[in-house]
């Protein structure tokens, strides 16, 4: 595989077992519906995806634990994470705070895929896929946020995130479908 794209998936493997969960997760299943699409798209031109998801505090837990975990029966995340169900050749790295980069090695991996450009979709938008994303300014990558492939708990929470990335960072943040890039 060979890309200087990168797809990051944030945090949509979720129990959304908190205050306002069932909130986020109503907000997060349109999104997963848009990850999935531009996920297939991104595959199809050989862009390796890497999920980045939180570990919940489980210390001991591997990726498909926290994956099983979000997808027993009754869990307010189930479909969504069935409908990003990971594939034999994704990458999956779990951490323990906001950033994906924070205490992870996300970018080891990103330097040995030889990957330039991240395109960020997940929730919360206004924690970690902006925390994600202001480190990944901050390490030169380039940076694409599709406005239809993050949720916050709020839509203005979202508008206030992209307004930040786009007119603070520069960073474009058009809908997944008109994302173009080279294979």
């Amino acid at each position: 595989m060979k890309s200087e794209y990168a797809l990051l998936i944030m945090d949509m493997f979720n129990p959304f077992d908190f205050p306002e969960g069932e909130k986020l997760c109503r907000r997060a299943l349109p999104v997963a519906k848009n990850i999935r699409e531009l996920k297939k798209t991104l595959k199809e031109k050989d862009v390796p995806v890497i999920y980045v998801n939180d570990n919940f505090g489980q210390w001991r837990s591997s990726w498909s634990d926290v994956y099983q975990s979000c997808t027993k029966e009754g869990k307010k995340g189930k479909e969504i994470a069935e409908i990003l169900s990971p594939e034999e050749d994704d990458y999956f790295i779990l951490k323990p705070k906001h950033s994906g980069f924070y205490q992870t090695p996300l970018d080891i991996l990103l330097e040995n895929l030889h990957i330039r450009t991240l395109i960020i979709t997940g929730i919360a938008g206004n924690i970690c896929v902006l925390f994600t994303a202001n480190d990944a300014h901050m390490r030169d990558y380039n940076v694409i946020v599709p406005k239809d492939c993050i949720a916050s708990n709020e839509k203005k929470d979202d508008e206030d995130t992209l307004h930040q990335l786009s007119s603070v960072f520069g960073f474009p943040t058009p809908p997944h479908s008109e994302i173009r890039i080279k294979k």
